[in-house]
């Protein structure tokens, strides 16, 4: 495997160490935030003390790392059609990652009468969940033939189930006014642990 590749495969390892320290440390410039309660777009907020520089920090990085890991998996299965309609999904991720720093959220980030830079934060958030769900899941079919393992194409489809059942239960925290941070980084956590496992699967070159 070229180096390139390496280093584009890389990035894949890399994202949900930094969305992890990213978030983490952007937080500490928020006096009173919550890990558990909160979105972590309210850190990009109208009006939320770190609203100049929370994008910089999570969502643009996020989403070059994004758009550059798809590139290294579009490299590596060329071959197929539907594994490269996942790489596409992965792509379509990043550039939604960037819409949603671009777009802030308004204070709160669940305001009554949403501004168009809410409406959009919120499509390009909905984008992010289904571009990464639907590639994992094209993964749980496509793992025994593109990379001879059966078991990540399992664990592809464990992490799509999950994802699912996690945007159910942050449905249900927006009701009960409690816990949506903690099932949104539940929910967000499964599917770059995903990508990272990806990355390292096709990292040891076992592409077909």
């Amino acid at each position: 495997m070229k180096d390139m590749d390496r280093m584009l495969l890389g990035l894949g390892v890399l994202i949900p160490f930094w969305l992890f320290f990213g978030v983490l440390l952007t937080a500490l410039a928020y006096p009173g935030y919550s890990h558990l309660d909160q979105a972590m777009s309210q850190l990009g907020a109208q009006g939320a003390p770190t609203q100049g520089f929370s994008a910089w920090v999570n969502n643009l990085p996020l989403g070059v790392f994004f758009v550059l890991f798809a590139v290294g998996v579009m490299r590596q299965v060329r071959g197929s059609r539907l594994a490269s309609f996942s790489a596409l999904l992965i792509f379509v991720h990043g550039l939604a990652s960037f819409a949603t720093g671009y777009f802030a959220c308004d204070q709160g980030c669940a305001p009554a009468q949403p501004s168009f830079s809410q409406q959009m934060h919120n499509l390009a958030g909905l984008v992010m969940f289904l571009s990464l769900t639907l590639s994992s899941l094209l993964w749980g079919f496509l793992s025994k033939r593109q990379l001879g393992s059966r078991g990540f194409g399992l664990f592809s489809l464990v992490c799509t189930v999950l994802a699912v059942a996690t945007v159910v239960l942050m449905a249900q925290a927006v009701e009960a006014g409690h816990s949506f941070g903690l099932y949104q980084r539940i929910n967000y956590g499964i599917s770059v642990f995903w990508v990272a496992g990806l990355a390292l699967m096709l990292w040891r070159g076992r592409v077909t």
